[in-house]
């Protein structure tokens, strides 16, 4: 529901936030972006970016436009919650086709920091005699784009850190596979899964759960399947390996294409930030970490993570593998799901919309 006054700037561009949001785990390493043409406080076109390499919001937003209605898109007003682009990529700069319909007036969410744009596209409206409005809802468009912002400013992929655990702060047990999370809570993951670029796991998860790191119990798309095998030791017979879902194996020795694809981790120190940059080279703009005890020590221990979801069973008393020690962090969700309650963590002193 939106919750602003009605035909206020940010009444319509909370209805760009919503659309936006249908595009989650499509557009990668594009941004999610809603566009909502209106004319005397009447919608007459709105559109969002649907999936990465087709028509950016603008696009399919003057696409709906209906015949009756074409001839008031030259009086109207464009709401976009990012920046529109100014250079050619996939598709065609997005600031002409608005110049070329003559649309007078559009009002933006928030700058794109991404250097093909980043200011070029408002410029270029302005120098067309468009007025631009900058700044509505600029928080909420910020963080709806947080994974896209953090890959440009930050120079890696966004990067969330998942594990479930018993009431006793277990995640796991050495005599076999503990099952730990509900049903609603394994839907809720998969989702998950579904608006990321890329999950990860690491040798030892690999090996003896013998993951599938699909989202079968969520309609949307599986992720970029990672896995950590530094000494390319992994048994090709696993599910990871089944081509289903294309896959990279990250590791010391080389790099090939195919399926699965191997990438030679980059130089570096941190294991964490050699991991990230190589994953940052290859254009994986996020990343769900669903790794083991070490594999998930590795990135908190090295600061590299935006969040930290934990699943918690209330009633389960069980294993021996205690879970990852929380770092300084603040709690910014927390939702009850039967027998579970998942926390979402975020860093205190960090900004993850930089």
């Amino acid at each position: 529901m939106n919750k602003f006054p009605e035909h206020t700037d940010e009444h319509w561009m909370y209805r760009c936030l919503q659309l936006a949001a249908l595009g989650a785990g499509k557009v990668a390493p594009n941004p999610m972006v809603g566009a909502v043409l209106v004319h005397n406080n009447r919608i007459i076109g709105e559109g969002y970016h649907q999936r990465y390499g087709q028509g950016h919001a603008e696009v399919n937003c003057i696409a709906s436009v209906k015949p009756g209605d074409e001839s008031l898109i030259s009086a109207s007003v464009m709401y976009v919650s990012l920046e529109p682009c100014a250079h050619f990529g996939k598709t065609p700069p997005c600031a002409d086709l608005i110049i070329r319909y003559n649309i007078p007036k559009v009002v933006i969410g928030c700058r794109d920091s991404f250097e093909e744009v980043n200011g070029k596209g408002i410029d270029k409206l302005k120098a067309a005699g468009i007025e631009v409005t900058l700044g509505i809802l600029e928080k909420e468009c910020r963080e709806l784009n947080r994974r896209f912002f953090t890959y440009h400013s930050r120079q890696r992929p966004y990067v969330i850190l998942k594990w479930a655990q018993t009431a006793n702060k277990k995640i796991g047990a050495t005599a076999g596979r503990l099952l730990i999370s509900g049903e609603m809570s394994n839907r809720l993951v998969h989702k998950w899964r579904s608006e990321e670029a890329s999950i990860l796991v690491g040798t030892q998860t690999a090996a003896v759960d013998n993951p599938a790191l699909t989202t079968r119990l969520w309609p949307g798309p599986s992720p970029i399947r990672v896995v950590l095998d530094r000494q390319l030791r992994l048994d090709a017979g696993l599910q990871l390996f089944d081509g289903s879902v294309r896959t990279i194996v990250l590791n010391d020795i080389r790099s090939s294409e195919g399926e699965p694809g191997y990438l030679q981790l980059a130089a570096g120190e941190n294991f964490a930030e050699r991991v990230l940059n190589t994953l940052h080279q290859a254009l994986v703009q996020s990343i769900l970490i669903e790794g083991g005890l070490q594999t998930l020590t590795t990135f908190i221990e090295a600061g590299c993570w935006d969040e930290i979801r934990i699943i918690e069973n209330k009633r389960l008393i069980a294993g021996d593998i205690s879970a990852p020690e929380l770092p300084a962090c603040s709690l910014a969700e927390e939702i009850t799901m039967d027998d579970d309650v998942i926390r979402i963590y975020r860093p205190q002193t960090t900004t993850n919309t930089a």
